[in-house]
């Protein structure tokens, strides 16, 4: 499997709500990058390993989000990096506002696994009535 199909299962096992096994593809020492205006990370933006991903960013999701998905419009790589560009839709529930956000994802993978993870989003989308 090369690393556009590994990134792609983790979309997949994401979307499924398989949280373990997303685990499992994320490097022990991960760097996770999430875009600093992005709601549910409370003013940080760099979380490192699986626990911190899951509990931080991961975890707080349906506290915020009603139907939270990702759409993959393009999905490509080359040598040890993966793009991701799609959306991110569903509702902000403070708002009540659904939303359809730009949302562009780089992941560096090695040896299978996920070492680094750089998220940029249309925040502005997401959180304005």
């Amino acid at each position: 499997m090369d690393n556009v199909e590994l990134v792609a299962r983790g979309y997949k096992l994401f979307e499924e709500g398989n949280i373990p096994a997303v685990m499992e593809f994320l490097d022990p020492d991960i760097v996770w990058d999430e875009c600093h205006g992005f709601p549910n990370i409370a003013g940080k933006g760099i979380f490192v390993g699986p626990v911190s991903v899951v509990e931080e960013v991961f975890a707080p999701m349906p506290e915020l989000y009603d139907n939270f998905h990702i759409s993959m419009d393009e999905l490509f790589g080359t040598d040890d990096k993966v793009v991701m560009v799609g959306h991110y839709d569903g509702t902000w529930k403070e708002t009540g506002k659904p939303f359809h956000a730009n949302a562009t994802h780089v992941w560096t993978v090695k040896d299978g696994r996920a070492v680094k993870f750089f998220q940029a989003v249309d925040t502005a989308e997401i959180i304005n009535p």
